[in-house]
């Protein structure tokens, strides 16, 4: 198995949590095999089968699932490759397909009530707040943002580099309120910060290191919290957001591709499938039973809607 994952991380490129959940879901199919008595390469269509039915019955959902098989499909694919293996019993197994979920996005005045409630006085509130502004303004993942370093930032420019899955490095434009956020903490907030050795880490904590994953989920829900927003927010919804506005404001898609640092228009294509709010808007203005079940507005009772 580590010479699977080892592949798996240099020759696909894949991301560090890529190669963690393939680890847990590949480890889960050795614990089964190993109770069945069988081998790895003693693994037929039966056992896949009894497989997959014992993930039904844990309760696990069909995405779930579904990577679950992608995960032992590699692993067999690579087995094959390799020579440690003379067949791949995943060959003609039907793929499992997991519903297509829509992203959740913010609207424009929640993302603005949830960047202003991340600042508070100190070098703190100047690093949530300048974070949060970036993240928002540049769709970065919660991976690249708190990888992303000091010399990735061109503030005179309005740009920063970042690297993303696989490594591959895009450029990504920035807008003032995000550039003066960002030059507001390196001034003023990020010094405070800074213990002993600089790591060049843009976004730190207090101890001087460079902010993680967790620390930043920790962050949004203080603020979304703060904010009075319903729903929980995630790093990944501000992602949406900053997509789903570009392309309401008219963006082409193209562009937002290469700036959420999608290798496939297929992924960003995604976005196309929510209903912008000017859409929205349109509906129920114009639709006949939109609102209510009364006629349509701008009607007489029993005329017919104009078409």
């Amino acid at each position: 198995m580590v010479a699977f994952l080892d592949a798996l991380e240099t020759e696909r490129g894949a991301s560090p949590h890529t190669v963690s959940a393939y680890r847990r879901d590949v480890s889960r199919f050795q614990s089964f095999l190993h109770r069945e008595g069988r081998a790895i390469g003693e693994v037929g269509a039966g056992e896949l089968g009894r497989y997959l039915g014992l993930l039904h019955r844990q309760g696990l959902s069909t995405r779930s699932i579904a990577r679950h098989l992608s995960a032992v499909r590699g692993l067999y694919r690579f087995l094959l490759r390799t020579g440690r293996s003379d067949r791949d019993p995943t060959e003609h197994l039907d793929r499992a397909r997991p519903p297509r979920r829509l992203p959740r996005a913010l609207s424009v005045g929640q993302v603005v009530a949830l960047i202003e409630s991340s600042g508070a006085p100190g070098a703190d509130g100047l690093r949530n707040r300048a974070m949060l502004e970036l993240l928002y303004a540049s769709g970065m993942r919660a991976a690249e943002c708190v990888a992303l370093r000091v010399a990735d930032m061109n503030l005179g420019a309005g740009y920063l580099v970042c690297e993303g899955k696989g490594s591959r490095q895009r450029l990504i434009p920035v807008g003032e309120q995000a550039i003066d956020r960002v030059a507001a903490y390196l001034d003023r907030g990020r010094p405070a910060h800074v213990k002993g050795r600089d790591p060049g880490t843009l976004f730190l904590s207090r101890r001087g290191r460079p902010l993680t994953r967790q620390g930043l989920w920790e962050i949004i829900r203080r603020a979304s919290r703060r904010a009075g927003l319903a729903r929980p927010v995630s790093p990944h919804m501000l992602r949406h957001s900053f997509a789903s506005h570009l392309l309401e404001g008219g963006a082409d898609l193209r562009s937002v591709q290469a700036m959420l640092g999608h290798a496939d228009i297929a992924t960003t294509q995604i976005y196309t499938h929510l209903p912008s709010s000017r859409v929205r808007t349109l509906y129920r203005r114009f639709h006949p039973r939109a609102v209510g079940s009364g006629p349509a507005r701008g009607t007489e009772p029993g005329a017919r809607p104009a078409r």
